[in-house]
Order: structure tokens, then C-alpha cells, then sequence
């Protein structure tokens, strides 16, 4: 048997065999030898795959959740929409862009107020040029792109150009607090530093290699990692406009999403039952096959994200007159009605700041006499929480 695995292993045609299935083979017969009692060579032993490391975040690090930073982005718009005049709006247009140029590129404070609005903003390629000692240019998403543009349209910008992020950074600080101070938000996380840390999480749980985020954050003292691996200019935007196309692709197909970690698990012999816990205390239950289950990896502390989609959210508005085997339920109120021809879109925001996105039909909308400010409650079925391992 030895010799057979080690002709095996020197088949001068092995780049025809498919690497890991020569080692799941190979790992298959050890076993049963193993298993017969039979000794194998240290030299013809082929080491177990280690599983596949879990991105955690390092408790020392201050981020913001998904929807922490969903809740700070609607602060911040109130904030806009509610300018008295349109020198307000001009003002306060300056501190959102900034805020969004912060979200979204994981900018230092100091490189964002140094910006040239005229030099540094390419909007046709869609990049921010960052000048000084980690000069570098980093990919923005459409959305970004359309709200500098039409702060730019409006007449009265002309007069502002090249100065349009030249503020103050205490009054910068002071009103990225204030805009939190409604939410549910603990204040040491209202601070552009966080906005910071909270892009690089984003990064690496989409998948974005180490070293793309940290050029993209201009980290001057790259990690040991950068010796074996290195990105060009333009491979580095090619993968982070890719991501920006699948983060906006998620975005608008999986319209619930919750961020946590696993804090309770029920196997069965077909079926898991996965509980996760959001950083805000939200409890979401799913249940995947044990085949799945498997091949996530999952265990107690693992974080994950789980979606739902926007039809698979029930709306009850007198919770006590109805029983269901729903194991979701989120109560809160109606912040936003979207309504169709055919359909309707019911955000319903939580007491955590979570909001939570229903698609229902005209008809069921009006059965219920929906209107913002209303009480009521979602209710997601277990089966439709759809997990994903960072």
C-alpha cells in the first residue's frame, strides 16, 4: 500500500490529476489503513486541511455595524432635508459629503480636508486622488459620484470650488456627533476615526485582500504579507471597483441584512438551527441543512451574515390577534411607505436602529391601512434567513 501511494505521488503525469482530489484520495486511504491498523511513513503523510480562519474583529477595534452606519446615513440626510433656506443646505451639503467621502473611502480626517475639489475628484473614472505621504486613488461608488455632482451643478458651488472640504476639524467632530445624538449609537463611535475602521471591516468581510485594504487606507506600515503578494495600481481598482459593484449588487437584492455572531446552535440529523446576535443585542434564528451547516464552518462565535429578502418579510400589525410559527420577530415603526402600481415597500425601523424592508402587494397594504408612524411588526420565517460566512 506504501509503495502504491508513492508511485502515485510520483506519476510523471501529475499535473493531469486535479491536486485536491489526489489529496482527498490520498488522505481516504490513510484513514482505512489507519483504520486496519497499518503504519504509514511520516514521509507519505498528507496533513489534514486546516479549516478555513474565521475574519473576527479584534475587540480593541471601535467600528460601526451595517446598520449603525445605515442609521448615522439617515441622521445625516434628516439633517440635510430639514435646511431652512439654500445657504443651509449649502453648509450642511458640505458636512454630508464629507461624511460620505469619509464612509466611503476610509479616508484619514486630515487627507478629506486637504481634498482640491477641483484637482483631487475624477468623477468620470469614478476615483478620489488622496495627496500627501500615502498618496494613492481610491474607487468611489455611483451613489457618491451623484451626490457630489449635483452639489456641483448648483450655482452656488462655483463660488466655493477648491475650498468645498477646506473646514474646520473641530466643527467637523462636533457635528458628526451631534447627528448621532438621536440614535442608539454609543457616542465614542461618532467620530470620523471609527468611519475609518468601519470601511476596513466592510473590506475584508466582502472578501477584499489585506493588502488592497490597506493600500486603499493609505497605511504607511504595510504587513509582512506584502513580501509574498503584491497588487499594481491598477489591479487594486480593478478589485475594489468589483467589490463596489457586488457591495451595491447585495445592496439592492438583499435588501435585510444583520451582522453577528453566532450565539446558539440545535442540530438535528437533517436540519440546524442557527441563532446570531447582532453587536445592537437582535437575535436572528435560521435554519439551514446540516450539509450547509457543515460546510460553513459554523460554530459559537463564528460571525456571519444573515439576509432576508424584502418578500419574505410579513407585516402584522396587531401582533396579539395572531399566532405564527414565525421564529423572527421584529416589532418597531413605519418610517417609510414606497408604494407601486403592484407593489409596496414598508421600511419598518427597530428600537436598535435596524431597519427592516418589506415588499408586499398594493392590496395587502391598503387591508392593513398602512401609514408611517404606525406600530408593527415583521415576522421572518426561520427558513428564509439565508446565511453567509464572512
Amino acid at each position: 500500500m506504501t509503495t502504491g501511494i508513492q508511485n502515485a505521488m510520483d506519476m510523471d503525469k501529475m499535473d493531469l490529476i486535479d491536486p485536491n482530489t489526489l489529496s482527498d484520495l490520498v488522505l481516504r486511504i490513510q484513514e482505512e489503513m489507519i483504520r486496519r491498523g497499518m503504519e504509514i511513513p511520516n514521509e507519505n503523510r498528507v496533513p489534514k486541511p486546516k479549516p478555513a480562519r474565521i475574519f473576527q474583529v479584534p475587540d480593541s477595534v471601535k467600528y460601526l455595524t451595517v446598520a449603525q452606519l445605515d442609521v448615522l446615513s439617515q441622521s445625516f440626510q434628516n439633517w440635510l432635508h430639514a435646511s431652512r433656506d439654500a445657504r443651509i443646505r449649502q453648509s450642511r451639503s458640505r458636512i454630508w459629503l464629507l461624511f460620505l467621502i469619509l464612509r466611503h473611502t476610509g479616508m484619514r480626517l486630515g487627507e478629506a480636508l486637504e481634498l482640491d475639489d477641483r484637482s483631487d475628484l475624477d468623477l468620470e473614472r469614478g476615483v478620489i486622488r488622496v495627496r500627501g505621504e500615502a498618496e494613492r486613488e481610491v474607487p468611489i461608488p455611483e451613489s457618491l459620484i451623484e451626490a457630489l455632482r449635483q452639489f456641483f451643478d448648483a450655482p452656488m458651488s462655483l463660488e466655493l470650488r477648491g475650498q468645498v472640504f477646506r473646514l474646520d476639524q473641530g466643527y467637523v467632530r462636533r457635528k458628526f456627533s451631534e447627528r448621532g445624538a438621536g440614535t442608539n449609537i454609543p457616542r465614542e463611535l461618532l467620530n470620523p476615526r471609527v468611519l475609518r475602521h468601519s470601511r476596513a471591516v466592510e473590506l475584508l468581510r466582502g472578501g477584499v485582500p489585506l493588502v488592497v485594504v490597506d493600500a486603499m487606507l493609505g497605511h504607511q506600515s504595510l504587513p509582512q504579507s506584502t513580501q509574498y503578494i503584491k497588487f499594481s495600481d491598477a489591479d487594486t481598482r480593478r478589485i475594489m471597483n468589483h467589490y463596489i459593484h457586488e457591495e451595491k449588487k447585495m445592496k439592492t437584492s438583499a435588501r435585510n441584512m444583520f451582522v453577528g455572531q453566532i450565539s446558539a446552535i440545535r442540530q438535528g440529523m437533517i436540519l440546524s438551527e442557527v441563532e446570531l446576535t447582532t453587536a445592537s443585542g437582535l437575535k436572528v434564528v435560521s435554519v439551514i441543512t446540516k450539509d450547509s451547516f457543515d460546510a460553513l464552518g459554523l460554530a459559537e462565535g463564528v460571525t456571519v451574515i444573515a439576509t432576508v429578502k424584502a418578500p419574505w418579510v410579513v407585516l402584522v400589525k396587531d401582533e396579539n390577534k395572531f399566532k405564527t410559527s414565525a421564529r423572527n420577530k421584529f416589532c418597531g415603526k413605519i418610517s417609510k411607505i414606497n408604494s407601486g402600481k403592484i407593489a409596496v415597500d414598508v421600511i419598518v425601523d427597530l428600537p436598535d436602529g435596524t431597519k427592516i424592508t418589506s415588499l408586499i402587494t398594493d392590496e395587502s397594504a391598503n387591508s392593513l391601512g398602512l401609514k408611517v408612524g404606525d406600530e408593527i411588526c415583521a415576522l421572518v420565517k426561520a427558513f428564509s434567513v439565508i446565511l453567509t460566512v464572512d
